[in-house]
């Protein structure tokens, strides 16, 4: 399965009753708890890099990518929209990208 796979099947399951699928579920419940649940998996995956653990971190890294796609989903963010900006970073340095962004919080 490709993310753009992953990502087709998410848009699919938006609208889609709740009690059919997780991702229904999540996304009926709004972009808040979206955006909660991948934060969750982040903090997940950071506790495994952490430990060394090569097969959880495996594991935890999917769960990232998907409920990332959720909350991107949830927001009508498309995936082509991610890589897009990934393209258009492509050939710049990290760190004058960095620097060209305005403030957080702005």
């Amino acid at each position: 399965m490709t993310l753009d796979d992953l990502f087709a099947t998410i848009e699919a399951r938006k609208g889609a009753d709740p009690d059919s699928s997780w991702t229904a579920k999540l996304l009926a419940k709004g972009p808040e708890k979206c955006a909660e649940k991948f934060g969750e998996e982040a903090i997940e995956a950071i506790i495994e890099a952490i430990k060394d653990d090569k097969a959880a971190l495996t594991s935890e890294a999917a769960d990232v990518l998907y409920h990332l796609m959720v909350m991107l989903a949830s927001r009508d963010v498309s995936l082509s929209d991610v890589m897009t900006e990934l393209s258009r970073r492509q050939g710049t340095s990290g760190l004058a990208e960095k620097a060209a962004r305005p403030p957080f919080g702005t």
